[in-house]
């Protein structure tokens, strides 16, 4: 039984990177590997099976991850999921199932009790897998909170785990960074920081090497080593961090067709935003995300993605009079897209009676482009559906608490279509379906008068190239042999206790 803990000096340092490719370079060398993170905060989550008939929400990082480590997605995984509702207030989901909320005014006493869920989860993984690679959240060094923590430092010394930093090289200030996350840890957390990993780097390394070396100096720890940045390495992502940049890449040069232009509206709460990442694959369609009317100005598609937060981001919709601008491009008989909450906005009424989402009795007329009706409930809907549309398979996972019902239109999978062009379903990842994405895009590309000829885009076979790219790229780039016996013998003895934080 070994494991290892990749922290990070913050949030998107590449944490989730490292870990993935630990976990597609371990299961190589034939190693029984499972990814683990104590507790993620995002609105991207996945669904997978805890059972007969019995379904399991985990953070979409973790369900890559295990994909990653060819392990089947379970809960364990990612026994607690945090899914922001608001700035102040969480949804909690443990072990797969909803667990009530946690507030900013709670933080210690509201989550005092998933620490063992968390920790319990952990010590079955490690009984079962012969590595566990464990993903920590946001920074090791965040003192205000060390004393509730259990996601970093908390869980390595629950476990007796050693540490690995990761440092994001590209926003500059690596250095600092890092040894300030160890110098600012108590004494009993930095025996278990065993070293360093820089992301993202761009340039000549032996430019960088002067650094690494006075910081194994300065701290008595070694660099695993610098992985590169890539143009072609993108995963499945757990937050919003890097929304501005999730354009489509493949957009530029000779298309078999005509380009086709989507715009995601950026809802301030957007949930499960991956949905739309095998457009971005298409090398006819042209992804930008939307926060304004203009910016659906020359739109084919407009995507109403999901949403944690149905209402209020309604109200945000509207306020912003992208309603308006939404209801214009369906007028105009091109294609408008409803994912889950984005398809309950595209109905007539949505109800929350029993406060699902805030307040209790909240209802809203919605923009009325399908005929269908929301109606909150508080048991959460977690189902791996598959089905028929638009002449083929197509399957997808459901994650929602509002009961979509349509009441006419046309059979759409997920959900209901509405005259030529407006979609809504209540399906995450249907688009990742190849033969339904490609006839979805004809449907699309009929409506605004273009032609399209079928891409041949395997999405499946899209991601596992990516993660076995990473897994290239860690197995060149980082001392994966050293990495693996620091898993199996802990950190080494004797680490130097860096001041101010060794003196607590």
């Amino acid at each position: 039984m070994s494991g290892l803990l990749v922290a990070g000096t913050t949030s998107d340092a590449g944490k989730s990177v490292v870990t993935t490719g630990l976990c597609r370079a371990a299961v190589r060398r034939g190693i029984r590997v499972a990814p683990y993170k104590a507790q993620n905060m995002s609105n991207n989550s996945m669904v997978c099976a805890a059972g007969p008939d019995s379904w399991a929400e985990i953070g979409r990082a973790q369900w890559v991850q295990a994909r990653a480590a060819k392990a089947e997605p379970e809960a364990a995984m990612n026994p607690v999921l945090l899914k922001p509702g608001g700035d102040t207030r969480s949804h909690v989901v443990v072990m797969g199932r909803p667990g009530g909320t946690v507030s900013s005014q709670d933080w210690e006493s509201g989550r005092a009790h998933l620490a063992k869920a968390a920790h319990d989860a952990y010590d079955d993984l490690a009984g079962r897998y012969d590595l566990v690679i464990a993903e920590g959240a946001g920074s090791p060094t965040e003192i205000n909170l060390r004393a509730g923590d259990y996601v970093n430092m908390g869980l390595a010394r629950h476990a007796g785990l050693p540490v690995v930093v990761v440092g994001d090289i590209d926003r500059g200030g690596l250095f600092a960074a890092l040894h300030g996350t160890v110098a600012l840890l108590e004494a009993a957390d930095q025996v278990l920081v065993a070293g360093f990993v820089a992301n993202k780097f761009r340039g000549d390394l032996g430019l960088l090497r002067p650094g690494i070396d006075e910081l194994t100096r300065l701290t008595g720890r070694p660099t695993y080593g610098v992985l590169p940045w890539h143009p072609d390495l993108w995963l499945d992502s757990e937050d919003a961090l890097d929304l501005a940049g999730r354009r489509a890449v493949a957009a530029a040069g000779d298309v078999p067709g005509e380009v086709l232009r989507v715009a995601v509206v950026r809802l301030p709460r957007i949930s499960n935003f991956t949905d739309v990442d095998a457009l971005g694959l298409e090398p006819d369609v042209d992804v930008t995300f939307a926060a304004s009317p203009g910016d659906l100005d020359g739109a084919d598609l407009v995507v109403l993605p999901g949403t944690r937060a149905t209402l209020d981001d309604l109200a945000w919709l509207r306020a912003r009079g992208l309603d308006r601008a939404v209801v214009a491009h369906a007028r105009a008989g091109k294609a408008v897209l409803g994912i889950c909450g984005g398809a309950q906005m595209l109905g007539e009424l949505i109800e929350d009676p029993d406060g699902v989402e805030g307040p209790a009795g909240r209802l809203a007329a919605g923009l009325a482009l399908v005929p269908a009706q929301t109606r909150f409930g508080g048991d959460k809907v977690l189902r791996l559906p598959t089905g028929h549309g638009l002449g083929a398979d197509v399957s997808g996972y459901e994650i929602h608490h509002g009961r979509f019902t349509p009441d006419g239109g046309t059979a759409f999978p997920g959900g209901v279509r509405a005259g030529t062009a407006v979609f809504a379903t209540m399906w995450h990842g249907s688009l990742e379906s190849d033969g339904f994405r490609q006839a979805f895009l004809g449907e699309v590309a009929h409506a605004v008068g273009k032609e399209r000829t079928s891409s041949g885009v395997v999405f499946a076979a899209r991601r596992e190239a990516r993660l076995d790219l990473l897994g290239d790229l860690v197995e060149e780039h980082l001392d994966v042999d050293a990495l693996l016996d620091l898993a199996a013998s802990g950190a080494p003895a004797g680490l130097p206790l860096l001041p101010p934080g060794s003196a607590r």
